[in-house]
């Protein structure tokens, strides 16, 4: 599988199924095309009712947004009704880091904790994560640790129903077999107008 395969259209829409983890991967260029993708996967969630969770670097979190408003979602009462969580991608990460290693009990706890408190009250929804820890432990050339933190959403996702949306940047991809790495952790692969195929 290649980067040039990574960026084929593809041929179903963004959703997830509910019969299985939905895991899916997007190799980006730049920052404005991920967050439209990444809106568009989020407001297809909260305008049916399902809680948004975003883990991401603050330019990346503040794109997201505009483009979340830009499709007419009002942001600031779903973030106070705790229908839209924002985090910082990095403080998350360090929150579950010691001594340069994943410690997955950690992990589980706190971000379990962090989908238990964005479903409460919302049972029955099926919680829609876009998270970039993976992106930046990979631009900082961790890509074994980037495969870890992979592992352990995919852990996760059998205890908690969740639908988990990754990006990474393509200009940290220097091998295919690194691409193939990657979209074996993956259920689905996006690309640029916002569909999505399964990985097989």
């Amino acid at each position: 599988m290649s980067l040039a395969f990574a960026g084929k259209q593809m041929q179903q829409p963004i959703r997830p199924a509910p019969s299985r983890p939905y895991h899916a991967v997007r190799f980006y260029e730049n920052e404005r095309a991920l967050a439209k993708i990444v809106a568009e996967f989020l407001a297809d969630g909260l305008t049916g009712g399902a809680p948004g969770v975003v883990v991401a670097a603050p330019s990346q979190r503040a794109a997201i947004v505009r483009e979340l408003v830009g499709r007419g979602v009002d942001v600031v009462p779903l973030t106070q009704s705790g229908d839209l969580v924002l985090l910082d991608a990095a403080d998350t990460l360090s929150s579950f880091m010691t001594d340069g290693r994943i410690d997955a009990r950690t992990f589980n706890e706190g971000l379990s904790d962090v989908i238990q408190k964005v479903c409460r009250g919302r049972e029955g929804r099926i919680i829609r994560i876009y998270g970039q820890m993976v992106d930046l432990l990979w631009q900082e050339g961790k890509c074994e640790l980037a495969i870890h933190l992979e592992m352990l959403w995919n852990q996760l996702a059998h205890v908690h129903r969740f639908s988990l949306l990754c990006g990474y940047a393509v200009g940290a991809f220097y091998k295919d077999t690194d691409v193939r790495d990657v979209c074996a952790q993956h259920t689905h692969l996006v690309s640029a107008d916002g569909t999505a195929a399964s990985v097989e």
